[in-house]
């Protein structure tokens, strides 16, 4: 499933860090991951796919909205939607069950991650909320910054989440964006965190890097040493391609088939590069180093077709040298 260079002891709430051999797994994780699986094998094929290619991606969204506004209303009147989950029409952040994808990495933070009740956590890429739903319930102690390029979240969040939980900050990040934030200021590669150095004991960026270039990638890493204190750690989801993961996409097993050149990096579609990117394992691990970090542990995901995998992305843990 991974590789595991070992994790802390002594988490709060008497969570245990387990290894790689299945320990985190349980059925409601392996049907989340079979899920996006599911979900992405579709997306990057047939009718979505054109559609993805062809049709603007502002009139895509407006187009969800639509159809999610129906299933919104019977949510409304049933009383379904449930503490601070975002109506579905405004839930542009990933597929699946929106509370369940957050409880499944709260584990992740805790028992992979060490994160502690206590901790100052940034969340890059922030979304609508997903990851700091489940984290209102954990930092008991401690304090949450989030950031994202989508302002309909950030205000979202801010609305329902900071408003009840005033250690629960979000601010968008004016990054320019072609389809979530066409008139940011800043380009990824370029972009400074808004926050001081070493303020952070914990970071976490779930489906960011999917979606992220090279150089953008670069630059967010080396915001993220310097904005994390000595030990901190950061926990980042991949698609790592290694030989595994290439023999797959040649066989055809993976739900993205992630072989395309692009400027150090590789996408599954040449038209629309930033719908699934992945990078070089060896090369990822080798700029972890160079910027101060110890990798801690890689868990392999499903994505690209694996029989033994703990999430539905390729998890990595690394923390920040002394």
């Amino acid at each position: 499933m991974g590789y595991d260079g070992g994790c802390d002891g002594n988490l709060e709430q008497g969570m245990q860090c387990l290894d790689s051999q299945g320990g985190l797994v349980s059925e409601t994780i392996k049907e989340l991951a079979k899920t996006s699986f599911a979900y992405q094998r579709k997306r990057t094929g047939g009718l979505q796919k054109l559609l993805a290619r062809h049709v603007p991606r502002q009139l895509l969204r407006r187009g969800k909205r639509l159809l999610m506004l129906p299933m919104d209303g019977m949510d409304f009147l049933l009383g379904r939607r449930g503490e601070l989950v975002p109506p579905r029409y405004l839930n542009f952040a990933g597929d699946g069950d929106f509370k369940a994808a957050g409880d499944e990495f709260l584990k992740y933070f805790v028992e992979l991650g060490g994160l502690s009740p206590a901790h100052r956590v940034l969340d890059v890429g922030s979304g609508i909320g997903r990851m700091a739903r489940p984290l209102t319930r954990y930092l008991s102690g401690g304090s949450y910054e989030g950031i994202d390029i989508v302002p309909q979240g950030i205000e979202w969040c801010q609305r329902n989440i900071s408003e009840r939980y005033p250690n629960f900050c979000f601010q968008l990040a004016d990054v320019r964006n072609l389809m979530y934030n066409p008139q940011g200021r800043f380009e990824a590669a370029e972009y400074r965190f808004p926050f001081g150095d070493g303020d952070f004991d914990f970071t976490c960026l779930t489906s960011v890097f999917t979606h992220m270039r090279n150089r953008e990638m670069e630059n967010y890493l080396l915001e993220i040493a310097r904005t994390l204190r000595p030990s901190g750690k950061c926990l980042a989801t991949y698609f790592f391609l290694n030989s595994e993961s290439r023999t797959l996409i040649e066989a055809g097993r993976s739900s993205l088939d992630i072989r395309y050149p692009l400027d150090g990096c590789w996408t599954s579609d040449e038209v629309v590069p930033e719908l699934a990117i992945g990078f070089d394992e060896g090369y990822v691990r080798k700029l972890y180093a160079d910027l101060g970090f110890v990798v801690e542990t890689v868990q392999y995901g499903e994505w690209c077709g694996r029989r033994e995998y703990l999430s539905y992305q390729d998890i990595i843990v690394a923390r920040r040298r002394p």
